[in-house]
Order: C-alpha cells, then structure tokens, then sequence
C-alpha cells in the first residue's frame, strides 16, 4: 500500500526503510513510559491529583497506556500507536496536515510517499481523548476509540491513519522546510 507522510522530526530520503512492530517503537513510545511511575501513581491516588493541571505528557501516557492495553486485548492486529508511523491517504491530506504542523510552529521538513507492507488502522482523531484520573474512564474511552472507524459522513471526523511493518520512503513529493533551525 502507498501512503504520505508529513516529516517532522527529521529529514527522511528516498530509500530510508523504517520498522515498526512490537519490538521497534516510535518516540511516543519513550515519552509515554518516561512517565510511568506517576501515571502507576495518579491509578493508585487520584485524589492527590487535579485533572484540569496534568502536565500534557502526563496526561498522553494515560491515554497511549489505556489505548495500547484496549488494543493488545481486543484488537492486536491494529498498529501499536507507539509503534507506528502517521500517514494521510492521499497527498491532498498530507498538505493539509503539513500546514497545519508548520502554522503551530512544529519543525516541517517534507511530505514524502512510502509503501507500507505491514497492518493499518483508520479511526478519528477527535476520538483520541484527553487522560483522565479513572482508569477505567481511560479504558472505556480507548474503547470508544478502536472500536469506531472514521464516519466519512461527519464533517467533524478527522482521519488518522496508523500503519506499521516495513516502510520505504520512495519519494520526496514537496518540499516544506517550516520552522527549521540552522546548525
């Protein structure tokens, strides 16, 4: 399958190959279990904490945490979203997602075309929910988010598709080059 993928983090080049399975993960992976210890906490004494104060990468881990244990019991044959690259289906897709990373001021180097052998989901962004202090609130919301796919009659739907496996750049298709620092 083909796809598109907006660069952020680094520049990618035609010919790069990229896994990602249960062994190889992205950095979502290290943020969220960088976090670990007071998310074990927050589970463990939630009236010590206020949910409308949670630091933003304490509130992912909640979320990416519940999500994962949702998709490894009932839907393992989806991407890990810690384990997996964001792509747009169309390049149409990818140029928005592009503008939109470069108008917040996220580092935008290009929009590249892979082909993907490996697995894909496709679900709604606004599903994708902000961590709460209930675990089980967090387990029923990644519910929620697995189990529906993108309503392509809803305006408010915004696609995200996750892909894993085998991944090859084949193409540099637009440059960016958004708010990138010079060396």
């Amino acid at each position: 399958m083909f796809a598109y993928h907006v660069v952020t983090d680094r520049p990618m080049y035609v010919g790069q190959r990229i896994m990602f399975d249960e062994e190889h993960h992205s950095g979502v992976y290290q943020r969220v279990y960088d976090k670990i210890d007071i998310v074990n906490d927050i589970y463990a004494n939630p009236a010590k904490y206020d949910v409308e104060t949670l630091e933003h990468h304490t509130s992912v881990a909640l979320r990416e945490l519940a999500l994962e244990e949702v998709r490894q019991k009932k839907y393992p044959q989806y991407p890990s979203r810690m384990g997996c690259l964001y792509v747009s289906k169309s390049f149409e897709e990818a140029e928005n997602w592009g503008k939109f990373f470069a108008e917040i001021g996220r580092p935008t180097y290009h929009i590249v075309k892979l082909d993907i052998e490996g697995n894909c989901f496709i679900g709604d962004a606004t599903k994708c929910f902000k961590g709460r202090l209930s675990k089980e609130e967090n387990l029923r919301l990644a519910e929620v988010y697995w189990e529906s796919n993108v309503d392509t009659e809803n305006k408010q739907a915004i696609c995200e598709m996750l892909v894993n496996g085998q991944i090859t750049v084949v193409e540099i298709v637009k440059e960016i080059n958004a708010n990138i620092q010079s060396n």
